[in-house]
């Protein structure tokens, strides 16, 4: 343990870091607070550069995207959500499904309005709502409860929308523990929905990738007022096509109108290169998907085969590429110690603390080359072995 301290010691600088000696010399780094391009997806070259071509005849579209690309998106959505997209006024193409949050979030969320937001969630929620001078309405996730639920606490949601919540913003699969919210605890959010004035914006990035076994209830198809919902899509993660910065959000129209006018601001719309690449979208090779969650699956188990060991409580997830591990007792300090694994181990995370009061956990994203990410989760056990109390 001493040891440990002089090392955390070495650490602290003007910056809160220093090149401490790594221990796995030679070791290459791994990324793991977002995926890598040895993970991403290998389109058929021909057909995909030629929709990408096609793309410089719509450099010019509507501020919200394409009419027909929106409508071709609109009936694979509605068939993959189980309800009606408007295509025309109900539907937009935004830079990027961060995009869309921003556009979403800035159309709904005043100065003083009251926001319900899920902890831990994705990071950007709590950003957003704080720069547009919203009040956060904290909502619990016991994400660690061992329950099939995702384990929202729905009476905490209850209180914020009693408190005079306007907006409910969360994502399912939950980033960053990837847990997926069940039936029961959807069909209660839409009950909630139905008897308070509440908007929400569901972020659903990663509702594709939903691993053997699992379910998943959409909250647009749970008979909700159609301009109570917003729901955020895009091919960036699952489909690993992050580069051409595509979003897609669909719903309420009003809120839809909204982001338009917004975009047509701020970015003016989403590159027409690159929406004609959403043409590839649900409409991958038969059996792609599939195989896709399976090389996924298999490197979740792994690694939870690995933390579970090095006696690090890790939720498994039931979607996406995240886990979400609480780190036992240590030496040093949990923001000090993701510095000495990118360090002295070579892995890059994201602390717990980015997603909520959550600081004795860290954030892998393990869309990676398996073998190096098993490498790394072993890594990061060796880490926390070296430096526990």
């Amino acid at each position: 343990m001493n040891r440990a301290r002089r090392s955390a010691g070495r650490l602290a600088t003007s910056t809160g870091l220093c090149a401490a000696t790594s221990l796995w010399e030679g070791q290459s780094i791994s990324r793991m607070e977002t995926s890598t391009p040895s993970h991403r997806r290998r389109v058929r070259s021909s057909g995909f550069a030629k929709l990408w071509r096609q793309g410089g005849r719509q450099a010019y579209t509507e501020y919200r995207g394409s009419e027909d690309i929106r409508d071709e998106l609109a009936k694979r959505l509605a068939a993959f959500t189980g309800a009606p997209v408007g295509a025309e006024q109900g539907t937009i193409i935004t830079p990027g499904t961060q995009g869309a949050l921003f556009l979403a979030v800035a159309a709904l969320v005043d100065h003083g309005d009251k926001v319900a937001i899920v902890q831990p969630d994705y990071f950007a929620n709590r950003k957003l709502v704080q720069f547009f001078g919203g009040q956060i309405l904290p909502v619990r996730l016991d994400y660690l409860s061992g329950s099939t639920d995702a384990g929202l606490d729905l009476a905490q949601l209850r209180a914020a929308f009693e408190a005079g919540a306007k907006v409910f913003l969360f994502s399912n699969p939950n980033n960053p523990t990837g847990a997926v919210y069940s039936a029961r605890e959807i069909e209660a959010v839409a009950e909630l929905n139905r008897a308070f004035d509440v908007t929400i914006i569901a972020d659903q990035l990663y509702s594709r990738l939903i691993y053997r076994g699992e379910s998943y209830t959409h909250i647009r198809a749970q008979d909700i007022p159609e301009e109570r919902v917003v729901t955020i899509m895009g091919p960036s993660k699952t489909e690993s096509l992050s580069g051409y910065r595509l979003g897609f959000a669909f719903g309420s129209r009003p809120v839809i109108e909204r982001m338009e006018k917004l975009q047509a601001i701020v970015s003016l719309r989403a590159a027409g290169y690159n929406q004609a690449v959403l043409r590839t979208w649900f409409s991958e090779p038969a059996g792609w998907m599939e195989e896709r969650i399976r090389l996924h699956q298999g490197i979740r188990d792994d690694l939870l085969d690995i933390f579970h060991a090095g006696g690090l409580r890790t939720r498994t997830p039931q979607a996406g590429s995240y886990l979400f591990p609480t780190l036992p007792p240590l030496a040093v300090n949990p923001q000090d110690f993701v510095g000495l694994l990118r360090h002295q181990a070579n892995v890059i995370v994201t602390p717990g603390s980015e997603f909520g009061p959550h600081p004795d956990s860290i954030r892998l994203n393990f869309s990676q080359d398996h073998a190096a990410t098993v490498a790394a989760g072993r890594r990061i056990v060796d880490m926390v072995e070296r430096y526990s109390k």
